[in-house]
């Protein structure tokens, strides 16, 4: 199975996310549903692995994270994959997933080391865009490129199995962990 960890989005800013989704014209718009923050991508996992798993993260003691949501971008520069909605990295969001990672690593789980840059994807695409979707995907970026939510306190992390089909992944949480 694959699976990863994130903080799910409070209804109301998920809501807020939804509504500035409704302006992207281009790509697959991830449903609401689907939102959140990853703080480790696990990758396939054999059963026995997901309890390994399961129990290093019920061991973890944190803060809750403060989700200041700002601006919009893109992954994949000229060649865009995905639009996003930024994260302002924070102690306490860094702390965590230094945390999961910690965890994970700790029952043998090799997870890459990269930069983290926290966000919420808004929309995938699948194929290289023709030039007029470009050119709306850069209407959108200089018209939201401003965004901005209140900060939100999140108190809960999950771990979360991804389901593959052709209509895109669907989520389902396996467990949720406190913070605080």
């Amino acid at each position: 199975m694959r699976a990863f960890v994130a903080l799910p989005l409070p209804d109301d800013l998920a809501e807020a996310l939804e509504r500035l989704q409704g302006d992207i014209s281009v790509g697959r718009v991830v449903p609401r549903e689907n939102l959140h923050v990853t703080l480790a991508f696990l990758g396939d996992l054999e059963p026995g692995e997901a309890e390994e798993v399961h129990g290093a993260l019920c061991e973890i003691e944190a803060a809750p994270v403060t989700l200041d949501m700002r601006g919009v971008d893109v992954f994949g520069g000229d060649d865009p994959r995905m639009v996003f909605a930024g994260v302002e990295p924070c102690a306490a969001l860094t702390a965590l997933r230094d945390k999961v990672h910690a965890a994970a690593r700790g029952v043998g789980l090799e997870l890459p080391r990269k930069r983290f840059r926290p966000h919420v994807t808004l929309s995938r695409f699948s194929r290289r865009m023709p030039q007029f979707e470009l050119d709306r995907l850069g209407s959108f970026l200089e018209a939201h490129g401003a965004f901005r939510l209140e900060p939100v306190e999140v108190v809960q992390f999950g771990l979360y199995r991804s389901i593959l089909s052709q209509d895109g992944a669907r989520y389902e949480e396996l467990a949720l962990y406190d913070l605080g």
